[in-house]
């Protein structure tokens, strides 16, 4: 079998209306079995959970699925997923706690290739406890985050380090095995935003070296909310604020209130809809979903170069995607344009590519493009040939107009 997109696009009722989607990055299209197991968790008896009435059942067994399939996705232990609102709320919330156990003096690391959302709850944080937070910048010629930059500035007093697993604005993938090794030599702990990573490669926690992974479900077909994956040995070391009526253990002490059953159903769903999109059925779904995973990155890789190779011959597009391994992402500005001008026009062909910088607040103005960003094109597992052609063109008659 072959990596067939038009029987994939067939699976997404939104694509029906004729847009070419390049807004993954911000969110993917959704399709069919989400939606219906979204439908069907909701349709069928649904209560808190439990063990003995129907209802009871059903929302235990779809937090027990949630959690296997996540695991499954992720290369982690069932038992260290956590359901959060969203990867920022989730990333907010570990701050705090781990800021209970920091010491002013204590420092932490943050990258400028991030998201706000892996930088901010970690200087505010800090800010609380008077710990001191260093900086490590990528190159902005290359788009390059070398672990060195990261070494560099740990020391004995290091107690956490937040880093991207691909930059939802350039694409850029660091070295994690390499920065997780200096930073476990110096005795801190990694947390690595994996948001925009896990739409587009398989991921295993303990390959990564990452003592935490947040990501989001609605980036790879699913529902909006976020998990976290972690050690449950190290979850069980940590004391959230918690109702006192609440559930003490891991990791449901990380959870607040009751959860969005159908979310969770929609999210099983979504990971199983990706592991089917592998060569064959055999093995376990961990298996299928590597790969799958590994369809879906030649795919994407075969467009992103279409893509690069018409957009670049472009006069007057500016490419800042540039790193040697990196999402199918590309940042682009245009001489003497408004990326914003670029997406009013591409959005009136039907072509959706928006412009910003995407919270993303300080690699845009490391790449000396301020707040306003440029325009992000995110390749999806679903995009083809046809859209990036349409892309191509649009932006050829945007240069001319």
């Amino acid at each position: 079998m072959t990596y067939d997109v038009s029987a994939l696009r067939a699976q997404f009722p939104a694509l029906g209306a004729g847009i070419a989607h390049f807004d993954g990055p911000g969110g993917t299209q959704t399709p069919t079995p989400v939606i219906e197991a979204i439908a069907g968790a909701l349709g069928g008896p649904l209560s808190i959970r439990g063990a003995v009435a129907p209802g009871e059942i059903n929302a235990e067994r779809i937090v027990g699925n949630f959690r296997c399939a996540m695991a499954d996705l992720l290369g982690a232990d069932p038992a260290g997923i956590v359901f959060g609102r969203s990867a920022t709320q989730l990333t907010y919330d570990l701050a705090r706690t781990l800021a209970g156990q920091w010491r002013a003096g204590d420092e932490v690391i943050v990258s400028g290739l991030d998201h706000d959302a892996n930088i901010r709850p970690w200087l505010q944080a800090a800010e609380r406890v008077g710990a001191v937070v260093r900086w490590a910048e990528f190159d902005p010629a290359t788009g390059e985050l070398p672990p060195a930059a990261v070494g560099a500035l740990l020391t004995p007093r290091t107690r956490l380090v937040a880093v991207t697993g691909a930059s939802n604005l350039i694409g850029t993938r660091p070295d994690l095995p390499a920065i997780a090794s200096l930073v476990h030599e110096a005795g801190a702990l990694l947390h690595v935003d994996a948001v925009h990573l896990a739409a587009h490669a398989s991921i295993d926690v303990r390959d990564l070296g990452a003592d935490f992974v947040v990501c989001s479900p609605y980036k790879f077909f699913g529902p909006h909310h976020g998990v976290l994956a972690a050690d449950p040995a190290l979850l069980a070391t940590l004391r959230p604020d918690k109702l006192a009526p609440s559930s003490d253990a891991v990791p449901e002490r990380f959870e607040l209130g009751t959860l969005p059953y159908e979310a969770l159903a929609g999210t099983t769903a979504a990971v199983d809809f990706i592991a089917g999109l592998g060569p064959g059925p055999q093995g376990s779904r961990r298996d299928r979903l590597r790969s799958a995973f590994a369809a879906i990155e030649t795919h994407e890789n075969a467009l992103r170069e279409t893509a690069e190779n018409g957009l670049y011959a472009l006069d007057g597009v500016t490419a800042y995607s540039r790193a040697a391994h990196r999402t199918p992402t590309l940042l682009l500005t245009f001489r003497d344009r408004p990326a914003l001008d670029a997406y009013h026009f591409l959005g009136a062909l039907g072509v959706h590519a928006p412009a910003g910088s995407f919270y993303a607040l300080e690699a845009s103005r490391h790449l000396g493009l301020g707040d306003t960003g440029g325009l992000r094109v995110g390749l999806s597992p679903y995009t083809d040939a046809e859209d990036v052609e349409r892309l191509v063109d649009g932006l050829a008659e945007f240069l001319k107009s």
